[in-house]
């Protein structure tokens, strides 16, 4: 597959997310928030439910430091259950996955609700995407001067939302990514490897030792 950006994933990840404006330590630093003590009075005012804004396009401002803010356009995927102002996002252009808590986060502004609904497209072929999960691939990539580079990887879910595209990681850059794998399948850019439990075992040198996927 030919990437936006015509560069392999973790050389995307960083180098051009520091292009657009953002450094790369974006989803890894934590805001500091100041503390408020609460007024004491007879009454407080009752904060109104936020909109569940789960499945929907948004825009927003990103001001990191003293650079200037620079737009971004995503869609909201998930709500994290265990910290429900957090939430997953895939920005446009972008192929791996971010966290935000977009209501809490100092350098986040003017957050806005785009119209817009992500449109559902049908599973071409369900049974193989079904086949795909939890397991380790071959992933091909096109690089700049035409030449392939090949990611070994594990395809770790169906992405909510978007539902004909999938999260992988990878063993050479362990961030969350998304791609339409099922359409890189069938152009002969992604293979599935086989599970360990349905090859017999390959002959070894006494002593060698088997490098795995992830560790």
């Amino acid at each position: 597959m030919k990437t936006p950006f015509g560069k392999t994933p973790g050389q995307r990840s960083r180098a051009d997310a520091g292009h657009a404006g953002v450094s790369a330590s974006m989803m890894k630093k934590r805001t500091s928030h100041k503390k408020h003590r609460s007024s004491v009075g007879p009454s407080k005012p009752v904060s109104q439910p936020r909109r569940n804004i789960v499945g929907c396009r948004i825009q927003h401002g990103w001001k990191e430091g003293s650079g200037p803010v620079t737009q971004w356009k995503g869609t909201v995927l998930d709500q994290v259950p265990v910290n429900p102002s957090l939430y997953l996002i895939k920005y446009d252009g972008f192929d791996c996955v971010y966290g935000l808590e977009l209501n809490k986060d100092e350098r986040v502004s003017a957050l806005e609700v785009l119209p817009d609904r992500v449109a559902t497209s049908r599973i071409s072929d369900a049974h193989l995407a079904d086949t795909m999960i939890g397991k380790a691939v071959e992933h091909m990539f096109e690089t700049e001067d035409g030449s392939k580079d090949e990611w070994r990887g594990m395809v770790l879910a169906r992405a909510p939302i978007m539902n004909t595209w999938f999260y992988i990681t990878y063993e050479k850059d362990p961030v969350l990514y998304m791609y339409q794998l099922l359409d890189d399948y069938k152009e002969g850019d992604l293979r599935i490897m086989p599970d360990s439990n349905d090859s017999p075992p390959a002959e070894r040198e006494p002593g060698e030792v088997v490098d795995s996927l992830f560790f």
